[in-house]
């Protein structure tokens, strides 16, 4: 057998771990196919290279789902998110200088603010400030500068500068992927550079996350889990990530009725 079809077979044993098992240890797969562990991190520097997964210390992680610009993503598992929305609002409480950040469960989180809230909502995200026009009791500042179309919201060096001037009483951020070891990533860079600052402005940061983006990191940090307060997942989120991001100091809300 040749070395290059070993090197395929072995890769494509890893992708299959990936898809099973999500994270993979770079020890653990050089015990499994008899090879070193340099050898292992060579194969998943190729693989993260070629797209197939993203490495983090010590193995690699599924790469965080990407499903387009801000409104394809909207319209993805919309009652999921609408759960997800009903469970997160209930943080926002009146008076309060709230940055909702960019995202499609955060788009449902400001279409599914009550119209009587009194409060101030910050916000980089055009289709999210459309919707919180409709509530009369809001505040509603836009931050600009130019858009970026794949992230649906102003990240750049203006929005930047215009976030620095923010301290939110609460950071409903967005996240691509979440994991206790990675913590929060962005698939952008300006975009994670963007989310960083303005976690690091706010008192206190909630993230709702879909199932899908558990376990999975996207090329660029944002902030670790023991930077959140609060992230509200789906019901059938699997236990071990629960015990993960509780371990790191973040509470978890599950959410009845999101799972399926």
């Amino acid at each position: 057998m040749s070395i290059e079809l070993l090197l395929r077979e072995r890769k494509s044993l890893i992708r299959e771990r990936l898809r099973t098992d999500g994270r993979v240890l770079a020890a653990d797969l050089a015990r499994e196919f008899n090879v070193s562990e340099d050898t292992i991190r060579r194969d998943l520097r190729e693989m993260a290279a070629a797209g197939l997964c993203e490495r983090v210390y010590g193995g690699a992680l599924p790469i965080a789902p990407d499903a387009g610009s801000l409104s394809e993503r909207a319209a993805l598992a919309p009652e999921s998110k609408a759960a997800l929305a009903r469970a997160s609002v209930g943080f926002i409480r009146h008076g309060m200088t709230v940055f909702l950040d960019a995202g499609s469960t955060n788009l449902a989180i400001a279409q599914t603010i009550e119209p009587g809230l009194s409060a101030t909502i910050v916000t980089n995200t055009p289709l999210i400030a459309s919707a919180l026009l409709e509530k009369p009791g809001l505040d509603v500042i836009l931050i600009g500068g130019a858009l970026d179309r794949a992230v649906g919201a102003a990240i750049g060096a203006r929005a930047q500068r215009d976030a620095a001037l923010m301290r939110p009483d609460l950071c409903i951020l967005g996240t691509c992927g979440a994991d206790a070891d990675a913590g929060l990533t962005a698939i952008h860079f300006e975009d994670a550079e963007f989310k960083r600052l303005i976690a690091a402005r706010s008192r206190s940061v909630v993230v709702a996350v879909t199932t899908d983006k558990l376990g999975t990191a996207a090329p660029y940090a944002v902030i670790g889990i023991d930077g959140v307060s609060t992230l509200v997942l789906e019901a059938g989120a699997p236990e071990a990530y629960i015990a993960a991001f509780t371990a790191q100091g973040a509470s978890v809300v599950l959410v009845k009725g999101s799972a399926g």
